[in-house]
């Protein structure tokens, strides 16, 4: 049996752009990504969605690449670091423009994965998605009220080996709500 056997092309739309990769059955979306796709700001950091590196956004939502099949995600709308754009269309994202202007990064390796993840963060408290610090009396559904403790457990996921931490949770209070 040829190795073409366990190859498929997957048509995924990657920062707003159609893309057709043909890809081995066994790749991760973050290898498709930067292998194929040239698109290496999410990291490898460490291979078992520990570390929040390797953070995109699926459909939306924020999503550890380094733990997806990438033959999985067909049809999916996957958003990096690289596709992040103010609302204009034009220039740094809010999330980006604060991570600058707060210093919320020390070497980068994690930036664009807490970038990522930030984004997914105001927007899932934005549509009422309670984290495990919500208060339980909240209205569910109601969006939820971005404090300094929802917004470290919501980035909980994203480990910075350089400690940007009070920075990084700075610069997402500056785009909260």
């Amino acid at each position: 049996m040829g190795t073409d056997v366990f190859r498929s092309e997957v048509p995924l739309t990657v920062n707003g752009e159609p893309r057709r990769p043909t890809v081995d059955h066994r790749s991760t979306l973050l290898d498709v990504l930067r292998e194929q796709l040239g698109l290496t700001g999410a990291k490898k950091g460490c291979d078992h969605g520990q570390c929040g590196a390797c953070t995109v956004l699926v459909d939306g939502r924020r999503a550890n690449s380094c733990l997806l099949l990438a033959v999985a995600h067909e049809g999916c709308d996957i958003t990096t670091v690289e596709g992040l754009r103010a609302a204009d269309g034009e220039g740094l994202h809010p999330v980006q423009r604060a991570f600058l202007e707060r210093d919320a990064f020390q070497c980068g390796y994690c930036t664009p994965g807490q970038i990522c993840s930030a984004v997914g963060a105001l927007a899932e408290a934005a549509a009422g998605h309670a984290s495990h610090v919500t208060d339980p009396g909240a209205d569910t559904g109601a969006p939820v009220e971005l404090t300094r403790d929802e917004i470290r457990e919501r980035l909980s996921g994203n480990l910075c080996r350089c400690g940007a931490y009070p920075h990084i949770v700075e610069a997402v209070e500056d785009v909260a709500p």
